[in-house]
């Protein structure tokens, strides 16, 4: 921290200044013209509550949906992942349709407003799946089982609602695989042609080209662009909030209807979004300097 304000100049405490002028100033516009009635104290409990009469604590509302965006963050980036690089391939394929097929999915996905594609995918596709493998009933006679319901519930969370997460996961990891794909595939074109035409004069095939002399390259220079894709992964979660997927923005919006406590929550729910998101950008640039420096 020392160092930190040592680096500091005037332009940086100019801008400091502005912004501490700014937020001051839309602090005094919604005490003076709005009236509005800080309930800051009651927010504490939509974190982590303890409840008088049982003598315990408990995960407040906000708390609940932070797990829950992140653990639909963490399963819909291993499937976008997955998704990514078949479609990366794909673009690098020989055959003609192929390489088209899965140009027409990525153009259309990175060139569609995501609200537009979170709607198409779920009642067309995520829907569809998950009523064709009666994933309700099955959800339901786990949360009745008290053996293996709690193993369950900490990888899921509440498996009543297990179907609206499955189906949250799939459309942010069908909507994401585009990007991914467009990153794999830029990994994949990098790599120089000598190398796989010397691949193929050893007399490797398109398959042990791939997985041994191209992807393992490629995944080393797309490691940085798949991060920041995860980021923004985070910050797209939020609209499968839109068809009721219970995560952060979904319990928020349920707390502003039920207490009208607008700016605390928001506010709130920003500072969630704005920690996990700042937070996991510093680990990776930590984890990327000491991979260079390994190097």
């Amino acid at each position: 921290m020392r160092n930190l304000i040592r680096r500091l100049r005037w332009p940086d405490y100019l801008i400091l200044a502005i912004l501490a002028l700014f937020f001051g100033y839309v602090w005094f516009t919604i005490e003076a013209s709005l009236n509005y009635n800080w309930r800051w104290d009651r927010i504490p409990n939509q974190i982590v509550g303890y409840h008088t009469v049982r003598e315990e604590y408990f995960v407040g509302l906000l708390l609940r949906g932070m797990i829950a965006t992140i653990r639909i963050c963490i399963y819909a980036a291993i499937l976008a992942v997955i998704l990514g690089t078949i479609l990366g391939i794909a673009r690098c394929s020989t055959n003609l349709t192929i390489r088209m097929l899965a140009r027409t999915y990525m153009e259309c996905l990175r060139n569609i407003p995501p609200v537009v594609v979170i709607f198409i995918f779920f009642f067309f596709f995520s829907q569809q799946l998950v009523d064709a493998l009666d994933l309700a009933r099955w959800s339901r006679n786990i949360a009745r089982n008290e053996v293996a319901s709690p193993l369950w519930e900490f990888f899921f969370g509440d498996m009543r609602r297990f179907p609206a997460i499955i189906s949250g996961v799939i459309v942010l990891a069908l909507f994401q695989s585009a990007f991914v794909g467009e990153i794999v595939r830029a990994g994949i074109e990098s790599i120089p042609r000598g190398q796989r035409e010397a691949a193929r004069s050893i007399g490797m095939g398109r398959y042990a080209e791939m997985r041994y002399i191209v992807l393992p390259q490629a995944y080393k220079k797309v490691v940085p662009p798949l991060t920041n894709q995860f980021i923004t992964l985070i910050k797209d979660s939020s609209i499968v909030s839109l068809i009721s997927i219970p995560e952060l923005t979904y319990n928020t919006l349920e707390l502003v209807a039920s207490s009208r406590m607008i700016f605390e929550a928001w506010l709130t729910t920003a500072a969630f979004y704005f920690i996990l998101c700042f937070g996991l950008s510093r680990l990776f640039a930590r984890l990327e300097r000491r991979r260079e420096g390994q190097q």
